[in-house]
Order: structure tokens, then C-alpha cells, then sequence
């Protein structure tokens, strides 16, 4: 397991650099200072304003860590996806420039998630009950014969 954990961090530390590389030696980018704070505000907008939101959404309104998990996970696809949404018909006369039909797709994918979420639900009740349920069993008496 060490050494598995020791090629995962090599091949993260690899494509950190390959990136950094990447963006110094792009001719497009004119300022890799403007780029370091686009990633700094995400970093702060991330730890300061969606994390704590979506951590106090999650103790209050919600039970169970799997109401939760989809609660995130559809959030989180609102969130990436909400510019193309509400940008979908403003194509500025460049119909190449937002080509797909963000909203459906968007609704799509949150069926999917709320499936899955139903699923892994359903799945954990019922798992939780046969468990219940072979707890209540009596074990057999001592020299009772099997069936």
C-alpha cells in the first residue's frame, strides 16, 4: 500500500509540474500573476463561502450521510453548470459558441443523481432492516437439530 500511495503522489506531483509548465510556456497568457489569483480566489471562495455553506446545509436540513452526499454532489453540478444555463441563448451570433442544450443536460444529470441518491438510500434501509431483523432472531437452543 506504501508504495501505491508513493506513485499516486509521483504521478500528482508529475502532472502539478507538467501543468506549471504548461502555463508559463503558453504564448496566450500574458500574465501567470493574473492566473495565480484566479486559482487564489477560487481557493478562497471554495474555503470561505461554499464549504461552510454547503457543511451547514448538510447539519441542519438533512439526515443521513447519503441524503447529504447527493445534496453535494447536485449543488455542486448546479453550480459548474448554472453560467451555460443561463447563458444558453446568448450565443452572439457564434452558434458554435455554447452548441449543447445546457439546461436538459443539467436536468438530466440531476435525474441521475437523485436515482443514484434513491438507490444507495433504499439500499442502506433495506440492509439496516435485515440486520434489525437477524438481531431479533433467537439463536437455536444447544442440541436442537438444523434444519
Amino acid at each position: 500500500m506504501r508504495t501505491y500511495r508513493t506513485l499516486m503522489a509521483l504521478a500528482g506531483v508529475a502532472v502539478i509540474g507538467y501543468g506549471l509548465y504548461g502555463l508559463l510556456d503558453d504564448p496566450y497568457i500574458g500574465d501567470p500573476l493574473d492566473i495565480a489569483i484566479w486559482a487564489g480566489s477560487g481557493v478562497v471562495i471554495h474555503d470561505g463561502l461554499w464549504l461552510p455553506l454547503v457543511c451547514l446545509v448538510g447539519a441542519f436540513a438533512v439526515r443521513g450521510p447519503v441524503l447529504r452526499g447527493g445534496l453535494i454532489i447536485a449543488a455542486s453540478l448546479t453550480v459548474v453548470a448554472l453560467p451555460a444555463v443561463l447563458r444558453e441563448d446568448d450565443d452572439q451570433g457564434n452558434p458554435t459558441l455554447l452548441p449543447l442544450h445546457y439546461q436538459r443536460n443539467l436536468l438530466i444529470l440531476l435525474a441521475c443523481v437523485a436515482l443514484g441518491t434513491g438507490a444507495a438510500w433504499t439500499f442502506r434501509r433495506l440492509r439496516a432492516r435485515r440486520a434489525r431483523a437477524n438481531r431479533r432472531t433467537p439463536a437455536p437452543k444447544a442440541g436442537a437439530p438444523r434444519r
